[in-house]
């Protein structure tokens, strides 16, 4: 399986690098038929007085992306729960792919690997030529993400995935974009457009 480790205001050391891979090898080995890549964010906040150090793991399993975050005061702490909490997802998600969208002898599609979607074919033109690049404000962030229609139970089950407060899907029989939220006081709620009369 293969890591990508980012660093945000710390340096990533090798101990640190092999710790974080070692730990989230043990939490996803019983997963890899599922898993291919992990992205793998370690951060530490910039106020001194703040001691938040915060491990964050995305991976995608057949196409689902499956997320756990989890802050501490020490990093190696937070690499440990973010593991343990990974794994416990990953767990939720088999178990639940295979309990209800199975019957004997269907399997999961595999997701395809980058070499097998690379076009053979060299590019002749210039990919630059005519383009000027254009650059998010700052403390923008956006996300791309594949949008298959779904109900509000398969959105509810992907918000319990990526470990967010809410989840934006577009709803299976209208086709609209809706926002699936976590109340606080227990419960889910659904945010979708009014349609003008």
């Amino acid at each position: 399986m293969k890591f990508l480790i980012h660093a945000k205001n710390l340096e990533l050391t090798p101990a640190l690098k092999e710790y974080t891979q070692a730990k989230l090898d043990r939490a996803v080995h019983h997963f890899a038929d599922m898993i291919k890549e992990a992205d793998v964010y370690l951060s530490v906040a910039k106020n001194p007085r703040v001691p938040q150090q915060t491990a964050e793991v995305t991976v995608f399993a057949n196409g689902t992306v499956i997320r756990a975050q989890e802050r501490s005061e020490n990093l190696y702490a937070s690499i440990d729960l973010v593991a343990s909490k990974l794994s416990r997802q990953l767990r939720k998600y088999k178990d639940r792919h295979a309990d209800h969208h199975h019957s004997n002898g269907h399997k999961a599609s595999i997701t395809p690997t980058t070499e097998s979607v690379i076009s053979e074919e060299p590019v002749n033109e210039s990919l630059l030529e005519g383009k000027k690049a254009l650059l998010p404000s700052p403390g923008v962030r956006r996300k791309y993400f594949m949008m298959p229609p779904m109900t509000v139970e398969e959105a509810m089950h992907q918000l319990d995935l990526i470990d967010h407060d809410f989840y934006f899907f577009r709803e299976k029989s209208s086709g609209e974009l809706q926002v699936i939220y976590r109340r606080n006081h227990g419960g889910y709620g659904v945010i979708e457009a009014r349609k003008e009369d």
